[in-house]
């Protein structure tokens, strides 16, 4: 395929509600969405770098400026024959792995709808559901965080992740407990704490965890190696992740027992894939996180989900979860399982609504023939 165009779309999404971080709060979702033209087809990838360097270094302004000055202009008039083709012509692009991702998902969209298969059929995917829960961000009193959670318990998800920070932890993951001694829960640090924390995690280690998800510094795999040996609940790695070596030199020193796939953070759905299959190959079970992602995002998560590795729920969640009016079709809804219907229409198997886009655009820019 020739690629002739792509359009760079910022948009601005309010949120249902606030979705509040050991970041910070959020009240809407600032991204970018990739729309690439080839062949008479259109295909459309999601950006899910934010406002602010606070989850990664990566924000709208960096993507915006890569994407537009140099990733688009590698391949704008080139023919590319296969997904690969994209991953070659990056790179010698060092770090900026949430622009390249959303670059690439673009054409996968192109490369699946031009051969008439689903995504999720085309990178073998193996499940047609795929489980998945949410995640619950900090509520401002202890009351308010356990009438959040029952809402999703009483929704259909069977998969709750909490959010902690320092002084947010042990007795908000107590008291949910208490609540909910039997449902599969989940903590997530976003890298709040530090080595002198441990006493922390081995009071939740007592908790029935399925999993602690990134407790340490964003960069590190050595101070999660020695947290890992002094306790026995799996601690999952996420912002550490950026790469298939990344995911590699982990495991090779037990730095964590579960890794979180983003598609955005680790550069890309190709690289998604190959920290997929070196986890199968090492027994280490995966499972696909969220970034607030539009339903443009949350097609691909779902296809990456329906591989076989992927044992744990996902942090997917329905299009009602963050958004009530999104700006591409068709919505996700919950099945009665805590499952989500992954797409099985050529390509990713959604389609962006121009008008709902123009709604909530703030910019564009063409690259190419538009």
């Amino acid at each position: 395929m020739k690629i002739e165009s792509i359009t760079l779309h910022h948009i601005d999404m309010p949120l249902v509600a606030p979705f509040e971080t050991s970041f910070g709060r959020e009240t809407h979702r600032p991204c970018i969405l990739i729309e690439m033209r080839a062949d008479g087809l259109t295909g459309w990838g999601e950006c899910v770098a934010g406002a602010g360097p606070w989850y990664a270094y990566e924000t709208i302004g960096t993507a915006w400026h890569i994407i537009s000055d140099f990733l688009a202009p590698m391949i704008v008039g080139q023919e590319i024959t296969e997904p690969i083709g994209i991953v070659e012509r990056f790179a010698s692009v060092r770090g900026h792995p949430m622009a390249r991702a959303a670059v690439e998902a673009a054409f996968w969209d192109l490369y699946a709808q031009a051969r008439g298969v689903s995504l999720a059929r085309l990178i073998g995917a193996t499940r047609d559901r795929v489980t998945v829960g949410v995640s619950v961000g900090i509520e401002l009193t202890l009351e308010a965080q356990l009438a959040s959670i029952e809402r999703f318990v009483a929704a259909g998800y069977a998969r709750i992740k909490l959010k902690i920070k320092p002084g947010w932890d042990v007795a908000v993951v107590r008291a949910v407990r208490e609540r909910w001694p039997d449902i599969a829960l989940q903590v997530d640090a976003n890298s709040a704490y530090t080595p002198d924390d441990a006493p922390i995690f081995r009071e939740l280690d007592e908790m029935n965890l399925l999993l602690i998800e990134q407790p340490l510094h964003h960069d590190d795999i050595v101070d999660h190696a020695r947290l890992q040996a002094q306790i026995s609940t799996p601690i999952c790695l996420d912002e550490s992740i950026h790469s298939p070596e990344h995911a590699r030199w982990a495991l090779d020193i037990d730095a964590c027992r579960v890794i979180n796939i983003k598609i955005g953070r680790v550069g890309g759905l190709t690289a998604a894939r190959q920290i997929h299959d070196l986890c199968a190959e090492r027994g280490v079970p995966v499972w696909c996180g969220g970034m607030l992602e539009t339903n443009v995002g949350r097609a691909v998560n779902l296809a990456l989900a329906a591989l076989p590795n992927f044992a744990l729920p996902g942090d997917i969640s329905a299009s009602a979860r963050y958004y009530h009016r999104d700006i591409a079709a068709p919505d996700f809804v919950l099945n009665d399982d805590s499952t989500i219907t992954v797409p099985d229409t050529p390509g990713t198997g959604v389609a962006v609504l121009p008008e709902r886009l123009r709604d909530v655009q703030v910019r564009e820019v063409i690259i190419g023939k538009g």
